[in-house]
């Protein structure tokens, strides 16, 4: 039997309630973690974890929280890198799903909640995800009751990494609402709730006013300057190779497009920066879709061009069906609009187009995407190109349009290109440009300039603009 693979939590698609401001994106790439070591010990037989995490890269083992010395003393929660949740106590696995989590484009909710001291078995670990409890375990081994773990104890307890001696299995994507509860095994029911309109919605609530013990802290991640602070007013946790530019606003009451990594590129590109940035190396084709389609309304993102060494027939642009992005020489096969790098010319749908600018490593080029008048723009650094002149749709197969980076060479050459969808992005941004419905932070205005001579409202694509306008 196949594994189930859980899609993550659509929450932020639901309006009103409480509003979670921000996340912290881990970067594996640069061992990004957190640490502190409790002054006294607090309660190892009975806490709950509570963590929202949205994933950025896949397939390798990353830690979520880890109490570690060495070897010896190790205990753990982590997605392995087949996407099953792990926990480890004592030394020991404890439980491993049966379900994979590898759904980078939306938010989890995990809750882990011990009590050694229950006299059933299968009540001293429970682990729930998206509100629901999950009974289904590969490996389900629990410990014996009464039995004390490394949990709380005096030792180093570190968020996003296994420990500091080793730097080893870090955490790659995004957490908010990292809660940590001494002494009470809790039910999901303190963190979140289904929805009332919806009710297989999943969502965040207030957690601030609960007991959370001698060692007990909460990560909001709302102050850029330390990522770490203890909204709870307890010792704050010391940051690793963490910076306020890792302070994002893509949550699980708001949640934002990333690079769709699902869509499998036939030479897939290198992801990081929580799906923020892609690295193409090889020589050959790589389509790179967003994570989110959308099918009407107006929407905006910038793409910059980081690094080359070669603008060859790289662009950037929009598809109809990323799926066929897997297929050599679909970018000409009728499904692409792009707008490319090195002689500036647009490719709409497999015939040639306008000319427009070129455009090389550091510029910043916007696109403009209006499905209610089937019409594209581009702006390189904030310049419309074509004189405002959009540049026709064509309705998609699919029902959906993507945006996208369409890289190929006949060479080994390389790109990097670094997305914006308005949550906070890798490269610096100067002015901090929101939408027209106060959303996103974006280095040009989404609608300034004229559009086929008027004037439109671009947006960037997350949950609650496509709740309105999409």
């Amino acid at each position: 039997m196949l594994p189930t693979i859980a899609t993550g939590n659509v929450a932020s698609a639901i309006g009103g309630g409480y509003e979670v401001a921000n996340s912290c994106r881990f970067n594996d790439g640069d061992t990004a973690y957190m640490h502190k070591t409790p002054g006294s010990a607090g309660n190892q037989k009975t806490y709950t974890i509570s963590v929202w995490i949205k994933r950025g890269v896949l397939g390798i083992i990353q830690r979520i929280m880890d109490a570690s010395v060495d070897g010896s003393k190790d205990d753990f929660l982590r997605f392995d890198a087949s996407g099953a949740i792990k926990f480890g106590f004592n030394n020991a696995n404890v439980l491993i799903t049966t379900a994979l989590y590898r759904d980078p484009s939306a938010w989890y909710h995990i809750v882990l909640a011990v009590d050694t001291e229950q006299g059933t078995a299968a009540n001293r670990v429970k682990l729930y995800v998206n509100g629901t409890q999950v009974t289904a375990f590969t490996t389900e081994s629990y410990p014996a009751e009464d039995a004390t773990g490394f949990i709380n104890d005096t030792i180093a307890h570190f968020v996003g990494v296994e420990n500091s001696t080793t730097n080893a299995q870090p955490f790659d994507g995004y957490m908010a609402e990292l809660v940590f509860i001494d002494g009470l095994q809790l039910a999901p029911t303190s963190f979140g709730e289904f929805d009332e309109d919806s009710p297989t919605i999943w969502k965040p609530i207030d957690v601030s006013g609960l007991t959370f013990g001698t060692n007990g802290f909460y990560l909001d991640f709302e102050d850029s300057a330390n990522l770490g602070n203890d909204a709870n007013g307890g010792t704050d946790l010391t940051e690793v190779n963490l910076a306020a530019t890792d302070q994002m606003t893509d949550t699980p009451t708001l949640n934002y497009s990333t690079i769709g990594t699902l869509f499998t590129a036939l030479n897939p590109p290198t992801y990081s920066e929580g799906n923020l940035q892609s690295y193409s190396t090889a020589a050959g084709y790589y389509p790179i879709p967003s994570s989110i389609g959308v099918a009407n309304g107006k929407w905006y993102m910038e793409l910059k061009y980081a690094a080359t060494t070669s603008n060859d027939n790289t662009g950037v642009g929009i598809t109809m069906d990323p799926a066929s992005a897997n297929q050599e020489n679909t970018d000409q096969g009728g499904y692409s609009l792009n707008y490319t790098a090195s002689n500036g010319t647009t490719s709409i749908y497999g015939s040639g187009g306008a000319t427009l600018s070129t455009y090389t490593v550091g510029d910043i080029i916007g696109i403009y995407m209006d499905l209610d008048n089937m019409e594209c723009y581009f702006a390189k650094n904030g310049v419309i190109q074509n004189s405002g002149t959009g540049f026709t749709i064509t309705a998609s197969n699919t029902g959906f349009h993507y945006f996208q980076v369409n890289d190929y060479t006949n060479s080994s050459n390389y790109w990097t290109w670094q997305w914006n969808f308005g949550a906070g992005c890798p490269f610096t941004i100067s002015s901090a440009v929101a939408d027209a419905n106060g959303l996103g932070a974006f280095e040009y205005d989404p609608s300034a300039g004229t559009f086929d001579g008027a004037s439109k409202d671009f947006y960037a694509l997350n949950t609650k603009n496509l709740a309105e306008f999409g």
